[in-house]
Formats: C-alpha cells, structure tokens, sequence
C-alpha cells in the first residue's frame, strides 16, 4: 500500500513538472505568426516616417537657402555645407541654418542622402564670402537604400515647391525636378 501511494506522488510530481514539447512548439509557431504580421508593417511605418522627415527637411534646406540669400544677397548658396555651421555668429561661409547631418559629407539624415547644386551663372562674390553664390538651385533628397529607407525621392528648386518621383531615382536636374509631381 505504501508503494502504491509512492508511485501516486511520483504522478503528480512528473504532471505538474512543465509544458509539453507540442505546448512549447504551438507557442513559438504562434509567436512566429504575430511577428510575421508585425514587421512588414513596422518597416513599411519606419519608411513613411523617414520620407516625410526627408520632405520637411528638404523644405527646410529650401528656406535656409531663401535665407541665405536675403541675409548675405551673395545669390544662392554655392553649396550645402555653407548652410551648416555651429558658431554663434553665422556668417555667409557657415550660416548655421541647417542640422550638421545634412551639411557635411555624407550628407544623410533619416535614411535619405540630400544634395543641393547651385544652377545658372554665379552673382558677384560679396564682401567677406569665400565664394559666390548662385541664381537658382536644385537641392534633391533620394533613399540611402530604396524600398528599405524610403521609397521616393523628393526635390526642390528656387519657386520653393517640393516634387517626388515615386520610382526613388535621383533627380539631376531643374526640369526633370518641375516635371514631377508636387506635394
């Protein structure tokens, strides 16, 4: 009698010991299910969210350039590092009017590379600026990687109105900019 009651423990023992294999696989089979619902939506999220950072930040590159060019009347910037610049007192060779990651090499900020050309003849150097500046412009943000970063490219010139191309290629020049569609 006093095995029978040894061997009734040992039952309980062994049943309340853990989960099965078949528990633990149908667990992890149903982890794997959410988690291949759930990335493909994080990143396709990370992308809007790094494209419509690339649209605000070429928006803001194409006011600093208005700026520049009221403040210092040296045309438009002869190219996107004078924008940058971290001294307090800006000047027409460091403006200081955009974030340093767009403005030193290699010119990347939330997953899009920027690029700004000066366009037309260049204006008379003004006083005290190391080189002259511009007419017009063409400043341009394209995915560091397509469809991983972002999947379109944005660009801009002087009227200041932001065009993409839905393909993500990058955009080399005024007219193939202006004949995109806007924003």
């Amino acid at each position: 009698m006093a095995a029978r009651a040894t061997n009734r423990g040992r039952a309980r023992k062994t049943s309340k010991a853990g989960f099965s294999l078949i528990e633990l696989l149908v667990v992890v089979a149903i982890i794997l299910i959410i988690a291949a619902i759930a990335v493909p939506n994080l990143l396709r999220a990370k992308m809007a969210a790094n494209e419509a950072a690339a649209a605000e930040n070429l928006r803001s590159l194409t006011t600093a350039a208005t700026v520049y060019s009221t403040t210092w009347g040296n045309g438009y910037p002869p190219n996107l590092g004078v924008l940058g610049g971290t001294s307090v007192a800006a000047t027409c060779n460091q403006a200081a009017l955009l974030n340093q990651l767009m403005t030193v090499t290699p010119y990347q900020d939330s997953g899009y590379t920027y690029s700004y050309t000066g366009i037309g003849p260049m204006v008379s150097a003004v006083s005290g600026c190391s080189a002259p500046g511009y007419n017009a412009f063409l400043a341009a943000a394209t995915p560091v990687t397509v469809g991983a970063t972002g999947i379109r490219s944005f660009c801009s010139t002087v009227p200041g109105v932001i065009h993409f191309d839905v393909t993500g290629s990058a955009i080399l020049s005024a007219s193939a900019c202006e004949a995109l569609p806007s924003l």
